[in-house]
């Protein structure tokens, strides 16, 4: 069983690593003046970024996937 501390940590890492690809990309960008690799940095940004959104955002019923996810792991570990 996980900390639900511990994905707070690994979403944070995701978007600190999406902010790192972004300054990656343009730097890699200016230097070379190449279009491909950073590119696809970008796009890996932006994939990253996707997923904590999708994980955070509330859907229609008004709670987050990860709110739901940890109520469904306290619920079945509670004993």
């Amino acid at each position: 069983m996980t900390d639900p501390a511990m994905t707070d940590i690994v979403l944070s890492i995701v978007m600190l690593a999406a902010l790192a690809l972004l300054a990656g990309a343009f730097v890699l960008w200016r230097r070379t003046g190449e279009a491909k690799n950073p590119a696809l940095m970008v796009l890996l940004a932006i994939i990253a970024v996707a997923n904590v959104l999708i994980w955070t955002v509330p859907g229609t019923g008004g709670e987050a996937p990860i709110d739901a996810a940890r109520k469904a792991q306290t619920g079945a570990g509670g004993g």
